[in-house]
């Protein structure tokens, strides 16, 4: 791609941002479809600003971190402001019912995959004035930990190392047909709400209402229980661990890790991030990789049984450097044998060969440039270059001919758009990210 071209692209990525930006120093990840603060779209929102605005960066994380809980929980959404666009939104969920939920911010009670650790040393890395960020990390990181040690502490039960999620809401992957094999143990009531997603995007698009009474009937079991992690993993219907949250969990330890070494850490986090990091890696790969598949799989808790289908998580644990050389290649070669044929752009998010795969309809199907992100550089880490710039060529091939939208048809040739919410802002940042990674 020519400079020229790739100049032009990080302006108009710019002006997403710039546009999505709100007074209270959040951004949105569009205008519309989503008119709050989401909790790991400001993640990578916030990797894309310190390329150009440091200030706005570091900004961005501390308005979603100021929303963390007591006990080290950061919500999956913060409710700065009013929003008639958006359902369920805070009278639903009733966060307030925890008595350790934040007292300034309405919030969901439920999060999602934790990315801030690597996103902080993300940012290190791009920063010119290095001591300077380094010293406002300082000020964020504990809070960071927090949330780690929350996750570790209240959501493994089995004292594992893997932490569990209880809605499909908390894995980024929203209605991955992953999920389908755990609904069909549920059977809730039909409830009456309006929804709103659709008024914005095609309903053929986004989930079925259906769907939405799975959704609707967790969150209920939650709220009944006040969000208490103890009976939520005694009651909720939906128990799982994924592969993709468990992995930016345990690459943020390590992000950690490596930041608190900068910072001279003298308060054992470094010991105790180190002691979660051998137990969950370990498990990791004992418990959640398929041989048969090549990938590393979901388990469901609740029903005592792995998930056997692949989807675009099963191979994020490369980002986290997981797997070893040998599983890494297996994962290489799953990956290029069910999602890398020629006529398809990388990476669906749903195995393509499946009768479940749909390729317009949200996480069924649809490329995501967050998790081509994370791919890219877990591929690239293990040495498969090519196959990174495969990645990354077809990232920037979906933008430039679209636009940033949410999510992508991942067939060659079979749309002339994208899909979700336009102009929306991760599909910016990281857009911005892959252009200059090669320049920090």
């Amino acid at each position: 791609m020519k400079i020229e071209k790739e100049d032009h692209i990080i302006e108009k990525a710019k002006e997403v941002l710039n546009n999505n930006h709100q007074p209270g120093g959040f951004t949105l990840p569009c205008q519309g479809l989503y008119p709050f603060q989401w909790n790991w779209d400001s993640g990578f929102i916030a990797i894309g600003y310190a390329h150009y605005d440091m200030v706005r960066a570091m900004k961005e994380l501390h308005t979603l971190l100021d929303a963390q809980w007591e006990n080290g929980f950061i919500p999956h959404i913060v409710f700065h402001n009013e929003s008639d666009t958006y359902f369920p939104g805070p009278d639903y969920h009733e966060a307030g019912l925890h008595p350790q939920s934040s007292e300034r911010y309405r919030s969901s009670g439920m999060t999602q995959p934790p990315v801030l650790g690597f996103v902080l040393k993300r940012i290190y890395e791009i920063a010119d004035n290095k001591p300077t960020v380094l010293s406002q990390i300082k000020k964020l990181i504990d809070k960071v930990f927090k949330n780690h040690e929350y996750f570790y502490t209240h959501r493994d039960p089995n004292q594992e190392g893997l932490v569990y999620i209880y809605h499909n809401w908390e894995s980024g992957t929203d209605n991955s047909p992953i999920w389908d094999g755990v609904f069909e143990h549920m059977d809730p009531p039909e409830y009456e709400f309006e929804r709103r997603d659709t008024t914005h995007v095609d309903a053929s698009q986004r989930p079925s209402k259906r769907e939405y009474d799975h959704y609707l009937h967790i969150i209920e079991i939650a709220k009944q229980n006040r969000y208490d992690d103890t009976k939520i993993a005694e009651l909720s219907p939906f128990l799982v661990q994924d592969p993709l949250l468990n992995a930016m969990l345990i690459s943020s330890n390590e992000a950690l890790i490596y930041l608190y070494e900068l910072l001279g850490d003298t308060t054992g986090k470094i010991v105790q991030l180190k002691a979660w990091q051998d137990k969950a890696k370990r498990q990791f790969n004992q418990k959640l990789f398929d041989e048969e598949l090549g990938a590393y799989v979901h388990y469901d808790l609740r029903n005592d049984t792995p998930i056997r289908k692949l989807c675009s998580s099963s191979f994020a644990p490369l980002f986290a450097n997981i797997p070893d050389g040998e599983k890494a290649s297996k994962m290489v070669d799953s990956l290029m044998e069910r999602f890398g044929s020629p006529d398809q752009y990388l990476c669906a998010s749903f195995d393509p060969t499946s009768e479940d795969y749909n390729p317009k309809k949200y996480w069924r199907g649809p490329v995501w440039i967050n998790v081509n992100w994370l791919l890219h550089h877990g591929v690239k880490y293990y040495g498969y270059d090519e196959l990174a710039d495969r990645i990354k060529e077809d990232t920037l091939t979906l933008i430039e001919k679209y636009g940033f939208y949410e999510y992508f048809d991942a067939r060659k040739g079979a749309s002339d758009t994208g899909y979700g919410g336009n102009n929306f802002s991760w599909s910016a940042a990281l857009t911005i990210d892959l252009l200059k990674q090669n320049t920090n």
